[in-house]
């Protein structure tokens, strides 16, 4: 009986051992999903993981933005060293069209019914487009005439300025036809034209091709306009071409009556490193000039106003806002300086008109001035004495 109890026993043991070493079927209270539930640590490991994973990734694409620009740094700079085109198309920038959509064959749709569209062909396959506007005073006449007689109207008795346009743009840029309506108000022809490689003129850009343009299109104004003054008015880089032109009549003896610059440098290097996005670069990036401003020169494109303005003999005007954002006020004023001195002006008048911050003229707004037919009355007035007498 004694054996009998304790087998018992035995097997009852076994029985409840094997019950909890089996899990049961999941109840109501879910006591198999309370014995599978991971540890607090676990679980807190597991929460960490997610933040940091956006953090890595966060860091991840940072880093590789941080690669990518600094490498865009380095290259860039060796890029235009190699390339000295690449520098001298944002010297010229004419493969900017502004405005755009218009029909430079069309003036009269820029406001200019007193305009005929010319095309002139310097050298073999280089074509010029050329917009010559009469004086407000012919206006009426002008009307429905052709090119025959908007040539034959440079022979009347009214001056002739050829202008020499900036940068970027085309003849039809909206500062620059406002500009011609001021100096036809004024009783002048304004004859004006887009470089090879600007607008619609055929050819390659290049400081020795613009200044080639502006030549053959004064010589064909000189061979229309009798004994007319002409003067020449350059504008921006348009003044490094006008500088080039003059210095060179000058050596042959046909200067114009007088040369008028709105908004000069110096010469485009001290131009290229005084304009704004230099100054900020050149504080930051070592060897500025070896990388940028040498492949400038290697391009063959010096625009040195400063040397011009030494082989220079007619009267000079200057025009400059101070607040120029383009071409900093002190290149102007310190061209000015030099050509005061020089003695190619010492039996000309040279002027230099700055205009006050205050009136917000900036690089190119100087025909707003209500002063300005004043000025060009009074020095354009005396450069005509001074060519007849």
């Amino acid at each position: 009986m004694r054996k009998r109890n304790e087998s018992v026993t035995v097997e009852h043991e076994r029985a409840a051992a094997a019950a909890a070493a089996v899990p049961g079927p999941v109840d109501k209270g879910c006591s198999l999903r309370h014995s599978l539930r991971l540890p607090a640590a676990a679980v807190a490991a597991e929460g960490m993981k997610r933040p940091l994973g956006r953090r890595y990734g966060l860091w991840f694409r940072l880093r590789k933005l941080i690669i990518w620009l600094l490498g865009m740094y380095i290259a860039i700079p060796f890029l235009v060293k190699l390339c000295p085109t690449i520098q001298a198309k944002l010297v010229f920038l004419n493969f900017v069209r502004v405005p755009y959509f218009i029909d430079l064959k069309r003036p009269q749709d820029q406001g200019l019914n007193h305009t005929c569209n010319y095309y002139l062909q310097p050298e073999e396959d280089v074509t010029i487009g050329v917009w010559h506007t009469v004086p407000a005073a012919l206006w009426k006449n002008a009307r429905g005439k052709d090119q025959m007689w908007f040539e034959e109207a440079l022979g009347s008795s009214h001056p002739v300025i050829l202008y020499l346009h900036g940068n970027a743009g085309t003849r039809g840029g909206d500062h620059r036809v406002e500009l011609y309506k001021v100096l036809s108000s004024l009783g002048y022809h304004v004859v004006t034209f887009d470089y090879r490689g600007w607008g619609d003129s055929i050819g390659s850009p290049s400081e020795r091709g613009m200044t080639y343009d502006a030549l053959h299109v004064f010589d064909w104004i000189k061979a229309r306009s009798g004994d007319n003054p002409v003067y020449i008015w350059g504008h921006s880089l348009g003044t490094g071409v006008a500088t080039n032109l003059v210095r060179r009549l000058c050596e042959r003896e046909t200067p114009p009556e007088a040369l008028i610059l709105e908004s000069p440098f110096t010469n485009i290097r001290e131009e290229a490193r005084s304009h704004p996005f230099s100054v900020a670069s050149t504080q930051y990036f070592p060897g500025f000039d070896w990388f940028f401003l040498d492949p400038i020169t290697t391009s063959g494109i010096k625009f040195a106003n400063d040397e011009n303005v030494k082989y220079i003999s007619c009267s000079l005007l200057i025009l400059h806002a101070e607040d120029d954002p383009v071409v900093p006020f002190h290149l102007g004023k310190k061209l000015y300086n030099i050509a005061a001195t020089s003695r190619s002006f010492r039996d000309y008048k040279v002027q230099f008109v700055p205009f006050h911050t205050d009136l917000g003229y900036r690089h190119k707004y100087i025909y707003r001035s209500p002063e300005l037919p004043r000025i060009l009355r009074e020095f354009l007035g005396k450069s005509e004495h001074e060519h007849h007498h």
